[in-house]
């Protein structure tokens, strides 16, 4: 699934956060949700403007977002 048409990333809504397109809910506030045990159903019914699309798009965003993260070990000289 393509994300683009779904999430939007904009300097005037949430700071920049990205965001399910047209709204203003941020793509970490429904993997957090959703983390700590909230359904599809739940979200569906506590954000309206959600749509099933919606949140399998946020989870995408986010997995893609971590997929493409890189990580640099620096060695602080401190003994181990």
């Amino acid at each position: 699934m393509n994300t683009d048409h779904m999430i939007e990333t904009k300097p005037e809504v949430m700071l920049g956060k990205p965001v399910i397109k047209g709204t203003r809910i941020p793509v970490d506030l429904i993997v957090r949700k959703l983390g700590e045990g909230a359904s599809f159903e739940d979200l569906l019914d506590g954000y309206p403007n959600l749509s099933k699309d919606a949140i399998q798009a946020a989870l995408i965003y986010a997995a893609d977002m971590i997929h493409n993260e890189t990580t640099i070990f620096l060695k602080t000289g401190t003994a181990d």
